[in-house]
């Protein structure tokens, strides 16, 4: 009865994938012919070729970003802003390559309702999808027992996340292990992880997740080659919450599959996407403020003498130094192995210098960082080399902010943790806020954080 249930599965999760597939190409192609009523346009070959190539794109940045996996046990938020996103990066595209090659004519009104039409589409299909599978799923089809083995606190959270979440259609069997403290109170508890193999072999159990410590190595590898002995579909749990995680997913190298740990979210479709994000933003920022850049240049030269740019050395991407731009607002311009921060009253500000840096002013021409690709609109701040060489043996994991591009604004910035860093604990308190922001990345993020900079990010009683 086990392996039918579980063919059953295979077969469902590529009936899903089918339904996806087929209520993306409709919606796509029926939103646009709304669109085309609604203008009083005739739906003619131009929407035809309009549609087709957003579509190739929209599939071909699926296929990047395995979109067509499976989504069984990831929230619905985490699949929606996906498919949010390759298809806002599909219109961008589409829309860039037929306005370059001229074969189209299509208004921006067009392009904008087509967009936010079918947005809509694929959000409310995805939610109805979902709720369809959760009937068929409560009625006992396409569902697995499930069974946590391990003391390891995140498998104790794995099967009350899975118990919340009964449309998901795993069915916890029970946690399994010689400690107590693994204990849920809305989750069967064996006192004994050997049991676990007896159930399997009665074919009570279809997966089976290992939540034990890299202490218990060669208990873990006997309790596996035991579980061989079953149809049981086994997972480990890897035991790398020890480590300072940045981002971890795993790869496969030529054959032989790695997890990282501290990587980059920034890779693939979402590298281009931060990139696009970065181009419009700055470019269109830069535009906004042009009178305000000539005023502040033209103040900076007429109230002291030297250049109206500082090129300060600061470390970017991967730790690799760039020259950041920023209106000068000293007498000196530091550069060099020591840098002293500034201090409120500090001697060495110039006559506007410091209502330049209360209000961040100085700090506009990095907009052309972001243009040049040496910074993003958001990401952690950069500090100068000497600053990185002190604090990278003090506080754990601060080169780690380094892997993703230093950032006009950013997490810690809105948060309250700007300007002088004058203890440890400040500093560490800007790096955790900087590292929460690189795991926890994405396009939204961004935006969320230039909003909130507009009310919190620019004036700070902590910036001299």
């Amino acid at each position: 009865m086990s392996n039918i249930r579980k063919s059953h599965n295979s077969a469902n999760a590529s009936l899903i994938s089918m339904m996806q597939r087929f209520s993306d190409v409709f919606i796509i192609f029926f939103a646009l012919y709304i669109v085309s009523l609604v203008t009083g346009d005739k739906f003619s070959l131009n929407y035809i070729f309009m549609a087709l190539g957003a579509l190739v794109v929209f599939q071909m940045i699926g296929g990047i970003t395995d979109f067509y996996r499976s989504w069984r046990g990831i929230q619905l938020h985490s699949e929606v802003l996906l498919v949010l996103q390759n298809w806002t990066l599909s219109v961008i595209i589409s829309a860039g390559l037929i306005s370059f090659i001229n074969v189209v004519d299509i208004s921006f009104n067009i392009w904008m309702g087509w967009y936010l039409l079918v947005s809509v589409g694929i959000t409310c299909s995805r939610i109805f999808i979902r709720y369809l599978i959760g009937i068929v799923r409560a009625r006992g089809y396409n569902t697995r027992n499930v069974a946590i083995v391990g003391n390891m606190p995140v498998g104790r959270e794995l099967a009350e996340s899975l118990h919340k979440a009964p449309w998901l259609g795993f069915r916890i069997v029970g946690i399994y292990s010689d400690d107590p403290k693994s204990k849920s109170d809305n989750i069967p508890f064996v006192n004994n992880i050997w049991q676990v193999v007896k159930d399997a072999k009665e074919g009570q159990i279809d997966r089976i997740y290992i939540a034990m410590s890299m202490r218990e190595e060669s208990q873990i590898k006997k309790l596996v080659d035991e579980l061989c002995d079953t149809t049981c579909s086994v997972m480990l749990i890897p035991d790398i919450f020890t480590f300072n995680i940045l981002q971890s997913r795993p790869e496969d190298i030529n054959g032989v599959p790695v997890l990282s740990i501290t990587d980059t979210p920034l890779n693939g479709i979402n590298m281009v996407m931060k990139r696009i994000e970065d181009i419009i933003v700055a470019a269109s920022i830069l535009m906004f403020i042009s009178p305000v850049l000539i005023t502040i240049a033209f103040m900076v030269k007429i109230t002291s003498s030297g250049p109206v740019i500082f090129r300060q050395v600061r470390y970017g991407i991967d730790g690799k130094p760039i020259k950041v731009w920023k209106f000068r607002s000293m007498s000196v311009m530091e550069n060099g192995d020591k840098v002293v921060q500034a201090k409120k009253g500090d001697s060495r500000l110039t006559p506007i210098g410091g209502f330049l840096r209360r209000t961040s002013l100085d700090e506009l021409p990095q907009f052309f960082n972001v243009l040049f690709g040496d910074m993003s609109i958001v990401g952690p701040r950069p500090h100068a080399v000497a600053h990185n060489e002190q604090y990278r043996s003090l506080i754990k994991g601060y080169m780690l902010r380094h892997k993703v591009k230093p950032g006009i604004t950013g997490w810690a910035q809105i948060n309250g943790w700007r300007g002088e860093t004058d203890t440890i604990e400040k500093m560490e308190k800007r790096i955790e806020f900087d590292l929460a922001y690189i795991r926890n990345w994405s396009i939204w993020l961004d935006f969320k954080i230039i909003f909130m900079t507009i009310f919190k990010g620019f004036v700070s009683k902590t910036a001299y």
